[in-house]
């Protein structure tokens, strides 16, 4: 149910860019950092709300990954936390059932 209304949103954003694209056919003076160029609107629009999504993804991404290794990284030392602790306590019960015989 979770991605279908992704999917959803995701098709409604993009019939409404096709809509507010098919209208704005105008040609603009792109400045960017090393030259300048003339595009269409709809086009400069879309090529920038598309580089704005992936870089936001992969910064999400990357976040996501750093949090996934911290966790990976907690469990192995909890596993070996939780076997030094059952160890310590075989030895302790082994002792004390040694020193009461």
């Amino acid at each position: 149910m979770k991605y279908l209304l992704i999917f959803l949103v995701v098709l409604v954003i993009f019939i409404i860019s096709v809509t507010l694209g098919a209208h704005n056919d105008q040609i603009v003076t792109f400045n960017y950092l090393l030259a300048q160029g003339e595009f269409r609107i709809s086009t400069l629009l879309a090529c920038l709300f598309g580089a704005g999504f992936l870089l936001g993804w992969a910064i999400c991404g990357l976040f996501w990954l750093r949090i996934r290794v911290s966790l990976a990284h907690a469990q192995r030392k909890l596993k070996r936390m939780q076997a030094q602790n059952e160890q310590s306590a075989a030895v302790n019960s082994t002792s004390t059932a040694v020193r009461r015989d």
